[in-house]
């Protein structure tokens, strides 16, 4: 399953040079996670973790930026599931101008499953872990 996801880059997300802040691409990197968590087990992401008591947190984050992103870029957010172990997933993105191919930035973001009250890492439920699988697509 792949998720795109539009944007434009605002002036608060930006550093006096004008470019987007170095941090503010890995938030979009988790915007674009909720929304393809959301559309893999139809909930979205925010219900998941408030009724079912998980969290997801990162524990390894990489990226590669190509060209910068700048105040008023339209982009799309590119999402994907790489893999599901038995309570991490790993998750794919790219970024790109509005009608490019090359992407500005990639990325790579591996969550681990955790119980919110103990904070304990925690195997996925088999109720989220069979969609998550369902949608999950090989590495390119």
């Amino acid at each position: 399953m792949l998720c795109r996801l539009p944007l434009t880059v605002r002036f608060g997300e930006c550093d006096p040079a004008g470019i987007v802040y170095m941090p503010r691409i890995l938030h979009y990197f988790h915007v674009a996670m909720e929304e393809l968590f959301a559309a893999a087990v139809s909930r979205p992401y925010a219900r998941l973790v408030a009724a079912e008591g998980l969290g997801f947190p990162s524990v390894h984050v990489e990226a590669d930026f190509r060209r910068p992103l700048a105040h008023g870029d339209r982009l799309e957010i590119e999402a994907r599931i790489e893999r599901v172990g038995e309570s991490s997933c790993a998750f794919a993105f790219a970024i790109r101008g509005e009608g490019e191919d090359d992407p500005r930035a990639t990325g790579r973001v591996v969550t681990v499953c955790i119980d919110l009250a103990s904070g304990e890492r925690r195997p996925l439920p088999e109720w989220l872990r069979e969609p998550l699988l369902a949608a999950a697509e090989p590495p390119l």
